[in-house]
């Protein structure tokens, strides 16, 4: 009789543990902004195309990573730019920047930055 009395108590701790690791195992927040960038008040300019680069840190209980914010969005234009160099007459506008974080089980967060971009040509 006590042992299925303790092996229920058991089986709902364990459930409720459960329950409770899934439930609050991972939260992410975002922020961004618009940066001013090319001024586009003539019309002499075409758009060509809308890329993004992105770029990660990853701390645990606070500490490692070892990058900034400043630090993860000159990486994430980086790696925008590696992907999509700009050619002669070309420029960045409507340049935005995007962070999310996330966190898992409350002892580790990973931190993701993302710059979108248009490019725009001028005309000679």
């Amino acid at each position: 009789m006590k042992i299925n009395y303790y092996s229920n108590i058991l089986k709902n701790l364990i459930a409720g543990l459960v329950i409770l690791f899934f439930s609050a195992s991972c939260a992410s927040f975002h922020e961004g902004g618009i940066v001013p960038s090319t001024g586009l008040n003539a019309a002499n300019f075409n758009y060509v195309a809308q890329i993004d680069g992105s770029s990660t840190a990853t701390y645990f209980l606070g500490l490692g990573g070892g990058i900034t914010k400043s630090s993860l969005v000159g990486a994430a234009k980086r790696d925008m730019l590696n992907q999509y160099p700009l050619k002669a007459n070309q420029a960045l506008a409507n340049v935005t920047v995007n962070f999310k974080n996330t966190f898992y089980f409350g002892i580790v967060m990973t931190r993701q930055c993302t710059v979108t971009a248009e490019v725009v040509e001028f005309y000679k």
